[in-house]
């Protein structure tokens, strides 16, 4: 795991590459390499696309990486772009900061959009090449509170869905021998509360603060099972059609051969010419690696 200081000086930023290692069938997938450079995109902070889909459906966003302080701005640019009211979001995401991805959650939610996790990909077919959504995809942290932003939300059975608490990202290394000040647990007591209100504003059930806040940085996060899914009402559907256009216009969620590693991040720096992630004053959550967990920012 690596910490990288904010250019603003104004805390911590975790910075992860996913050390999966996914085999696409190329009868079903036609490029393989594509999966690798999105898993690679992961680490960087969250990027917007828009994913024309063909010959007659509208198309969806896709929304790859870590939230950070830029990232509602981005979404606002990339929004006035584009029509997105009623939209779908595909989610591929480790978090991000706490108070970023409530504001980002918001203005989801304010689109009246619709929410799954998945890999945007090109399917290459006699026919030509057409979008499609791979469904073993990952969702974690604050990503779980944007899938609940979604008017209509689904979850695919092969995601991956997994929650743990906030915490304070510059104490990532060892969070039970670092020191804590009161102006600290100001700050995540403060977050959590922010969290709790925007959790029932989106129509979350409690069970969904419950299970997050009770996973503390040392343990692995915590994989939301499909009746827990339920329960906290992060699903509202069970048919992916709700969401994306039909598989027989072209846009399946494909299935992919089981990940042998779970594990989400290892150390590792940003590709060249990208920018670091950046952190805004918030508490953080963490990402486990290598079976444990190592604290983050708020996410």
């Amino acid at each position: 795991m690596r910490l990288l200081k904010s250019p603003d000086a104004r805390g911590w930023v975790l910075i992860g590459a996913t050390a999966l290692c996914v085999v696409l069938p190329s009868a079903v997938m036609g490029d393989p390499a594509h999966a690798g450079v999105t898993l690679e995109e992961r680490k960087l902070p969250m990027k917007f696309s828009w994913v024309a889909c063909q010959p007659n459906c509208r198309g969806w966003v896709s929304a790859v990486g870590i939230v950070t302080s830029d990232s509602p701005k981005d979404f606002d640019d990339f929004a006035r772009e584009h029509r997105l009211d009623g939209a779908t979001v595909v989610l591929d995401s480790s978090g991000g900061s706490v108070n970023d991805s409530i504001a980002l959650g918001r203005h989801f939610h304010s689109l009246d959009m619709l929410t799954t996790v998945g890999i945007s990909v090109q399917n290459h077919t006699l026919q030509g090449d057409r979008a499609g959504v791979v469904p073993e995809a990952y969702c974690e942290s604050m990503c779980v509170f944007l899938l609940l932003s979604g008017k209509t939300r689904y979850v695919p059975e092969a995601a991956h869905v997994r929650v743990h608490q906030i915490w304070m990202g510059d104490r990532a290394d060892d969070p039970k021998a670092a020191s804590y000040t009161a102006q600290d647990l100001m700050i995540v007591e403060r977050d959590i509360g922010r969290l709790a209100k925007y959790t029932f504003d989106m129509g979350g059930a409690g069970d969904l603060l419950s299970l997050s806040l009770s996973v503390p940085p040392w343990e692995d996060l915590h994989e939301l099972s499909p009746a827990e899914l339920r329960r906290t009402n992060l699903v509202t559907t069970e048919a992916v059609a709700d969401v994306l256009p039909r598989a027989e216009i072209g846009v399946p969620m494909v299935e992919l051969a089981p990940k042998t590693v779970q594990d989400r991040f290892v150390a590792g720096e940003p590709e060249a010419g990208a920018q670091p992630a950046r952190s805004t004053k918030t508490a953080e959550a963490t990402v486990p690696t290598g079976g444990r967990a190592a604290a983050g920012p708020a996410k």
